[in-house]
């Protein structure tokens, strides 16, 4: 189980063992000793869990390394956490991956954060909007005039919310009422006719928007092609809700969505990167035990997407394996 330190301002979790999962793993000699901080999100969201997964592979996996596991408040977090060497290896979306590398002050980086380096691509979050069937909403214009909730104050939420608004020609002046919540609580206040419609920025079939559909009549707001291209930003790419993904959902609907991906410094040695990223991609079942969201992860696509610079370890793993040629 894991030993976990309550009173750590950096919120630390040590791996004291790996638990009683069976890994196929052969022990990967570091030339000196590491400490591998990998940063996660909060503990009930998709990063915890898979880097739950991860820590307790490379634990096995790196038997010269101090595997720690540490929850933050997701992306943006975990990227200035990097920068200042506080971490080696962090989960992010795509987006702010690429704010934070240009120094985009509207994403909240002042300046590039140019020590950040690339591992591996991983599963996508899809943007999607859920309004109340009772609501009328049934497209992106009729928002204008509603009650609405765009995610917590300058989460990856909140900043995918502001794109998608803006590309389709609103904004916050819009809306009588804009809530900061997670998507959790905007749900109840949908459910309680409180609010009109939520933006929610997750994997497929999410368990929140589920339970919602099945408590009240929702519409999931179609977000199509041409409002993605006006986002202008490469990390937003249109992608497709099945239908039947939700309750009531009779048809496939356009959306947006935004990759995932793995991402460390550039002071992390070479050996610890391609280590991980080794590791990682030979143990992909465990991750999909641990969460659905990584049947996303593929090998063959998992250096596309990135503005930012591979790190030199991950580079020698792609190599090997015939990605990257």
């Amino acid at each position: 189980m894991h030993a976990i330190d309550r009173t750590s301002s950096r919120r630390r979790f040590v791996l004291a063992a790996a638990g009683s999962a069976a890994f196929a793993l052969t022990p990967l000699a570091l030339a000196r000793q590491e400490i591998i901080n990998v940063l996660t999100g909060g503990p009930s969201g998709v990063y915890f869990s898979l880097g739950v997964a991860l820590s307790q592979i490379w634990s096995k996996a790196l038997p010269d390394a101090r595997v720690t596991l540490q929850a933050t408040k997701g992306s943006a977090e975990n990227l200035r956490l990097l920068q200042a060497g506080r971490g080696e290896i962090a989960f992010t979306l795509g987006d702010l991956l690429s704010g934070a590398w240009k120094g985009d002050k509207a994403a909240g980086f002042a300046k590039p954060l140019d020590k950040l380096r690339s591992v591996a691509g991983l599963y996508s979050n899809y943007v999607q909007i859920v309004a109340s069937a009772s609501s009328g909403i049934k497209t992106l214009a009729d928002l204008k005039g509603r009650r609405i909730a765009v995610g917590a104050p300058n989460s990856s939420a909140e900043l995918n919310a502001r794109a998608v608004l803006k590309a389709a020609g609103l904004g916050y002046a819009d809306f009588p009422k804009v809530e900061h919540l997670s998507f959790g609580e905007s749900a109840a206040l949908i459910r309680d006719r409180q609010l009109d419609a939520a933006l929610h920025s997750a994997s497929l079939g999410a368990a929140s928007v589920r339970e919602l559909a099945m408590a009240v009549p929702i519409v999931i707001v179609p977000i199509g092609p041409e409002v993605v291209a006006a986002i202008g930003d490469a990390a937003y790419q249109p992608a497709t809700i099945p239908a039947a993904t939700y309750t009531g959902q009779m048809a496939d609907l356009p959306t947006a969505a935004i990759r995932n991906f793995l991402v460390s410094h550039s002071g992390v040695s070479d050996d610890a990167v391609y280590a991980m990223t080794k590791t990682m991609f030979d143990n992909l079942p465990t991750l999909i035990a641990a969460h659905s969201a990584a049947k996303g992860i593929r090998l063959e696509t998992a250096m596309t997407g990135t503005p930012v610079p591979f790190h030199p370890g991950a580079i020698r793993f792609y190599r090997e394996a015939g990605v990257l040629k």
